[in-house]
């Protein structure tokens, strides 16, 4: 895809904070992401970039999903306490597949698994033995690079699956759009906020695939990147090398009642169908706070 402009006059005006944006490095590498409780970590080389994030919150009704493959929308949550499981596993889940089908104008909406980021410390946390972790319904720190959290392949079986399971009996779809809906729940300005960019600067080209290994402890040294089998067909998200024509925002200042919905993949690729993202640490503010947020991954479907 040829080097296009896609800034609005008006996106001209926005506001701009520096930023490092973490990017994986240009060289072959075996590219996996390791999750356990309260720590991550990816293999391969990976470099913090010099970058500007703009802030869209003074025109935050110029996003819109099929142009920028993100948008922020206003919100009341019945949830008092976003730490309080049950509530969140019942409640909230139905709020955001009513919210997602509305906002995208899909048929319906199928909430999948959660989780709870924050930039305090998480080290000791993370120190604690498990078993059979599992990667939702935990606390986690925010994204450290620039991703997508499926590839195209991921997400395609993804969407068959979960239909399959929720609407055994539904007429079948004609597109899909696998999502999610962030809002943090702590006071603003928040230290690490989440940086979404433009999909229209994106493409293929300065893409890889990063598989999502789920883990009680970290493997070391060579068993890091031992061959798996069947790893092709593992969850896997996509990753990105950096470019200079990658456009990237945020929205400062973000209360409980903003929602910011973003796309991991749209089955429909005549319009925006990805948005890469990743958390950043916001220096502009002299008196930023801990972040703490809670995400849900979610599929519209089309029938």
């Amino acid at each position: 895809m040829a080097e296009v402009s896609v800034a609005a006059d008006i996106e001209e005006t926005a506001r701009i904070a520096p930023a490092r944006i973490r990017y994986l490095g240009e060289g072959d590498y075996v590219t996996r992401r390791y999750v356990s409780q309260g720590a991550e970590m990816n293999t391969g080389d990976y470099f913090d970039y010099d970058c500007v994030v703009r802030d869209g919150m003074p025109m935050r009704d110029h996003f819109a999903l099929d142009v920028h493959g993100f948008t922020i929308a206003t919100h009341q949550s019945a949830i008092a306490d976003f730490h309080d499981r049950p509530s969140v596993d019942t409640l909230y889940l139905e709020e955001v597949e009513e919210l997602v089908t509305r906002l995208c104008g899909a048929s319906r909406t199928a909430a999948q698994g959660w989780m709870i980021r924050t930039s305090s410390d998480l080290s000791a946390r993370a120190k604690e033995k498990v078993a059979g972790y599992q990667h939702t319904g935990g606390i986690q720190p925010p994204a450290g690079e620039a991703h997508v959290d499926y590839n195209e392949a991921t997400g395609s079986r993804a969407a068959a699956r979960i239909y399959a399971d929720r609407y055994p009996d539904g007429p079948g779809y004609k597109r899909y759009i696998c999502f999610s809906l962030w809002r943090t729940f702590s006071p603003g300005p928040q230290d690490w906020p989440l940086a979404v960019c433009d999909g229209r600067t994106v493409t293929n080209e300065e893409t890889a695939s990063n598989t999502l290994f789920v883990v009680d402890e970290f493997p070391v040294g060579d068993a890091l990147t031992a061959p798996v089998d069947g790893e092709d067909q593992m969850i896997a998200a996509t990753i990105f090398k950096h470019r200079d024509r990658h456009r990237w925002w945020y929205f400062s200042n973000m209360t409980a009642s903003d929602v910011l919905l973003f796309k991991f993949q749209d089955s429909d690729h005549s319009v925006t169908w990805r948005c890469p993202h990743t958390a950043f640490h916001d220096t502009s503010f002299a008196d930023a706070k801990a972040r703490t947020s809670i995400e849900v991954r979610c599929i519209a479907y089309f029938e």
